[in-house]
């Protein structure tokens, strides 16, 4: 009897040991041992030789990369929740498949959140530095000395209640902080008694009234730029934001003269504009302690990651079984 043959399975990067012994195990798969981000021609060749292409957020799988397709390309197996990145739609017209690994990092991104606001309120970063940085400077304590701002009792504008949205209210909430949110339409009557939170349907008075943004919606043609110039002049001089999304929500030209004028407190950032690019204006205003900035690690744990990756294994074994992959994503979704 004549074996199954293995689907080809393209990896633009290296995952967790365990997900790729797995996919060793089930799959003709083809590693990126190095990490080393995969180009445009090796992509192009990928796409025309490979039965999947398990692609990040870092790749961006555009109409002429899939237009480029061979034949055997039949399932794009995204290693992330957002699928910004990918042209969907390009891929239905093609006839590929393309699915994404959804509530895998709620928790995660959540719980960055929240650090991140303890982070900027309470100048964690700002404090390590003078043990780090200027060895010896450190006096002891002082009633007045690395003063920072107490988050219980403040109000938190989440933009975006979704899964992760919700997830960052409720710890919130525990921390003493009053939940306000906009979002395209309301949550549950439950979920707001729960959280005891307040819809905005206006974003622009919500923001005018409230200590810290959490910025917690996708990236789409409707959310870019979505804090804009304007609506940034609306935040309240003693208020901060916090990004775990995606960068290009905010006008970051925008919010860097905000922060420079002191028209906002501060901002603690784990995603950007043109990442990986950082502009060096927000590098200047980290080192002079007015930002926190992390390198796109708001997800980052080992769980989560295996989390993902066995996500794709069931979306790439499920195909290949005749079936609907469980996270199929529909243009215009």
């Amino acid at each position: 009897m004549t074996a199954k043959k293995k689907p080809k399975v393209y990896l633009t990067r290296k995952l967790p040991d365990a997900v790729e012994t797995r996919m060793r195990e089930l799959f003709d798969a083809d590693l990126n041992v190095d990490d080393v981000p995969r180009s445009r021609e090796e992509l192009l060749a990928a796409v025309q030789s490979a039965d999947v292409l398990v692609p990040t957020v870092t790749d961006r799988i555009d109409e002429g990369l899939i237009e480029a397709a061979g034949p055997g390309l039949k399932l794009i197996a995204c290693f992330s929740n957002g699928t910004d990145h990918i042209d969907v739609e390009a891929a239905a017209r093609k006839g590929i498949t393309v699915t994404n690994t959804p509530n895998v990092l709620t928790e995660d991104t959540a719980d960055m959140t929240i650090a991140m606001i303890l982070a900027l309120q309470r100048r964690l970063v700002e404090g390590a530095r003078v043990l780090t940085d200027r060895p010896g400077e450190w006096a002891g304590w002082s009633p007045t000395w690395m003063l920072g701002r107490r988050i219980w009792g403040k109000r938190i504008g989440i933009i975006g209640m979704g899964r992760i949205g919700t997830a960052v209210a409720r710890r919130a909430k525990a921390f003493g902080i009053s939940i306000h949110y906009h979002n395209r339409k309301r949550v549950s009557p439950a979920t707001e008694d729960e959280l005891e939170a307040t819809y905005w349907d206006s974003l622009d008075q919500m923001l005018a009234r409230v200590d810290i943004v959490s910025v917690n919606c996708p990236s789409t043609p409707a959310t870019f730029h979505l804090l804009s110039a304007r609506r940034l002049a609306l935040m309240q001089p003693t208020s901060v934001i916090i990004n775990t999304a995606r960068g290009d929500v905010i006008d970051e030209a925008a919010l860097i003269k905000c922060l420079r004028e002191g028209k906002i407190a501060g901002a603690a950032l784990d995603v950007f504009e043109n990442e990986p690019a950082v502009n060096p204006k927000l590098v200047r205003l980290a080192n002079e302690n007015k930002v926190v900035l992390l390198p796109h690690m708001g997800s980052a744990t080992i769980e989560g990651r295996i989390d993902m990756g066995d996500k794709v294994i069931i979306n790439i074994r499920t195909f290949f079984d005749g079936h609907r992959p469980p996270n199929r994503v529909l243009p215009g979704r």
